[in-house]
């Protein structure tokens, strides 16, 4: 086998929990390379972790393959798919230059080995940082609201169903509305995920 056998290009999806799925990444991905992958060799990646590290497994096998030489190319359905710390996608988007190597977004579509691209892939970079820092806002607000309307802590005794309050049950629209995952709430207003379901 030679080493450009190794070559390869490497389809990366994530989510930030082990009860997500990838279902919404996968088919775009796929599509995508039907169409523009041509006889490249395709290896996925995948990762369940949060991506405001870039200490991911999968990630971190994608990147020993970087520095191996053996990607020719990283593709991910959006940008945030591949983090959510300016930082290190910035430092990312420089090593990827240096090795010529092109990052494709499938959603967003740019090409990071032009000034442009690289200018608008900084600036989602940034978006995307500042997201993950707005709701993380957002549940430290849930939390804070929860303790100011009386919200009891420490949980029930089993097979007790918990009423929700008027004022519980629009914090946890509010929240939704917002944008948080029903985990995130669930966490933030200390409700079982049914609950937050059902109250939705």
């Amino acid at each position: 086998m030679t080493k450009r056998d190794l070559r390869h290009v490497a389809l990366y999806a994530r989510v930030s929990t082990r009860r997500q799925d990838l279902r919404s990444q996968e088919p775009e991905l796929r599509r995508w390379a039907e169409a523009y992958a041509g006889d490249e060799a395709i290896v996925w990646y995948t990762d369940k972790e949060s991506g405001t590290t870039m200490q991911r497994p999968a990630w971190q096998r994608v990147e020993t393959a970087l520095r191996s030489g053996d990607v020719a190319r990283i593709v991910v359905w959006r940008l945030d798919r591949l983090g959510r710390t300016a930082a290190g996608l910035t430092a990312l988007f420089a090593e990827l230059r240096e090795r010529g190597v092109p990052l494709v977004s499938v959603r967003e579509g740019f090409d990071l080995m032009t000034p442009a691209g690289h200018l608008v892939a900084t600036i989602l970079a940034s978006v995307a940082q500042f997201e993950t820092e707005v709701r993380r806002d957002r549940v430290a607000a849930g939390i804070a609201a929860a303790r100011a309307a009386g919200k009891r802590w420490g949980g029930r005794a089993k097979g007790q169903r918990y009423k929700v309050t008027a004022e519980l049950e629009r914090q946890v629209k509010q929240l939704r509305a917002g944008g948080e995952t029903v985990s995130a709430i669930a966490r933030a207003l200390r409700l079982s995920r049914p609950t937050v379901y059902a109250t939705l």
